[in-house]
């Protein structure tokens, strides 16, 4: 969900202000994919990068992602969205959001529908480095792919088919690494808080349009889940 402080600067508006807009377009595009069926749907909403920026927006994104739970987790709960987070949950993430991220998730994991899954303090490095440790400490000798994806944040979490990278920025910045090895990518020129579902329908009528093969000869029969 990049391009929030891009669009505010470009209005003369604080970053801040690009935030809470990628709010509103946040449940937008959530809407939209609810609407389309869709079942998985992972959002990249702090990276373990992300605490290098000044220290007023980090305060500030903490304290937006606390609000956001405290005035939608109810509203997601009665529309049967399960809610759940991958991440660090390090000394650096505040005891009290923690505490909301929780109550979030157990409140909505018996939900049957779409899973939101919001990925917070997240890097793609870090949770390979931290999946390959918890099999270290497992006593486990022999690492592979399969001992690998079972010790992720969220194993039962399928690869995501399709990944969507806003502000025309055209690289992946550590999200997802492991599981986006045979996703496809649509790269959008729209700043994140002009996002909508349109632009979620053009991406999806993208995505297909083309035949993923997995390493194979085409047929789209690769490993679809």
């Amino acid at each position: 969900m990049d391009g929030n402080g891009r669009w505010a600067e470009q209005r003369g508006l604080p970053r801040t202000a690009g935030h809470e807009a990628g709010e509103k377009a946040l449940f937008e595009v959530l809407d939209g994919a609810d609407d389309l069926g869709v079942r998985w749907f992972t959002v990249y909403a702090f990276s373990t990068e992300n605490w290098r920026r000044p220290p007023d927006e980090v305060q500030f994104l903490l304290r937006f992602n606390e609000q956001i739970l405290l005035s939608r987790q109810e509203e997601l709960h009665q529309r049967n969205i399960r809610i759940q987070f991958i991440g660090r949950r390090d000394r650096r993430v505040p005891r009290r959001l923690i505490r909301r991220m929780e109550e979030a998730a157990a409140l909505t994991q018996s939900n049957t529908g779409l899973t939101l899954t919001i990925a917070f303090n997240y890097g793609g490095r870090t949770e390979l480095v931290d999946a390959v440790q918890r099999i270290l400490d497992s006593g486990t000798k022999r690492v592979t792919e399969r001992s690998i994806t079972r010790h992720l944040y969220a194993p039962e979490m399928p690869d995501p088919d399709l990944v969507i990278r806003t502000s025309g920025e055209y690289r992946v910045s550590n999200f997802l690494l492991w599981e986006m090895a045979y996703s496809e990518l649509v790269f959008s020129e729209t700043l994140w808080p002009d996002f909508r579902r349109e632009h979620l329908h053009a991406a999806i009528k993208e995505f297909q349009d083309r035949d993923r093969r997995f390493g194979g000869l085409g047929g789209s029969e690769g490993p679809q889940r």
